[in-house]
């Protein structure tokens, strides 16, 4: 058997062909602006999802509590083509923000799930990284909200607070932007698993894409309109993937959710995807979820 290996290696070797080396991710985590999101548990679930798809490293930086000293905190983003963040905490030094602004500046990769969207109200780069962002005192000069009407985004200047939600509840994800590298292969609605529908996001949405959208019932506390779910985004030569999908284990059990972070995180990464959809991806009226992922909440039982 090892000679057969070292036979069939130096057979690709000959062929020119290499083994790809692995996409650096790091999550980022620590804190979520209070007891909304179990972060600790989100974070283990996305490790273990990202490292499946075969194609990453995955390493979890834990940033200090809000009333710890950040003065030692200063993770090496060089190191990741990715950073994942699941963080909502507190603001942070004016060091660590240039370092991380140059680091998106000169090529780096982010994704934004969720809960992280509302952190940084004041951080203006932030803020154009991710397009849209809620809650934390965030009104008409963060920028308008943005909707789809009539097939077309549209912004709202108005004043109001931003940020808003129903009850959780599964609801159908429309695809806006087919073509892009994220969402080439999946299909043009489907039904995602029980979570929080976003609406009534600010920001600058500055070179953002829509990637993908969800209608907010009134009957539920949404806005009447189909809301960004999936963002895609550029700030200097990085690229963004933004997921407002997410809030705790159930929803993120989805196989909705898992395909679009993996995905998401490769095009971040890399500007490619090679991943194929998975043939138990949600259709357009069943949602599809790994039991396993949810299981992992042992507060409650796994979603049925």
């Amino acid at each position: 058997m090892k000679r057969i290996c070292l036979a069939l290696l130096a057979l690709l070797m000959g062929c020119g062909v290499a083994m790809a080396a692995p996409i650096k991710v790091m999550i980022l985590d620590g804190q979520s602006g209070g007891a909304y999101h179990d972060w600790k548990l989100t974070t283990q679930i996305m490790k273990r999802q990202l490292e499946e798809a075969g194609v990453f490293d995955v390493t979890v930086v834990t940033a200090p509590r809000d009333d710890g000293d950040f003065s030692n905190f200063r993770p090496d983003f060089a190191k990741y083509q990715v950073v994942v963040s699941n963080y909502d905490g507190a603001d942070w030094p004016a060091a660590l923000k240039s370092e991380f602004e140059n680091y998106m500046k000169n090529g780096g990769g982010l994704v934004v799930v969720h809960g992280a969207d509302n952190a940084f109200p004041n951080w203006p780069a932030y803020n154009e990284m991710i397009g849209v962002g809620g809650w934390r005192g965030r009104d008409a000069p963060a920028g308008p909200k943005w909707y789809y009407r009539g097939g077309k985004l549209e912004s709202d200047s108005s004043a109001g607070p931003a940020g808003m939600h129903g009850l959780r509840t599964p609801f159908r994800v429309t695809a806006r932007s087919l073509q892009h590298p994220i969402m080439r292969g999946l299909p043009a609605n489907w039904m995602h698993h029980t979570d929080e529908l976003y609406s009534r996001l600010r920001g600058p949405g500055k070179n953002m894409t829509v990637l993908a959208t969800a209608y907010a019932d009134p009957s539920n506390r949404g806005t009447g309109f189909d809301e960004p779910m999936l963002m895609a985004l550029r700030f200097g030569k990085g690229r963004i993937f933004h997921t407002t999908l997410g809030h705790d284990a159930i929803a993120i059990s989805c196989v909705g959710f898992i395909t679009v972070l993996q995905r998401g995180a490769e095009w971040a990464a890399t500007g490619r995807v090679t991943q194929k959809v998975p043939k138990n991806f949600p259709t357009a009226d069943s949602a599809s979820y790994r039991a396993d992922f949810a299981a992992m909440d042992t507060s409650r039982p796994a979603a049925k």
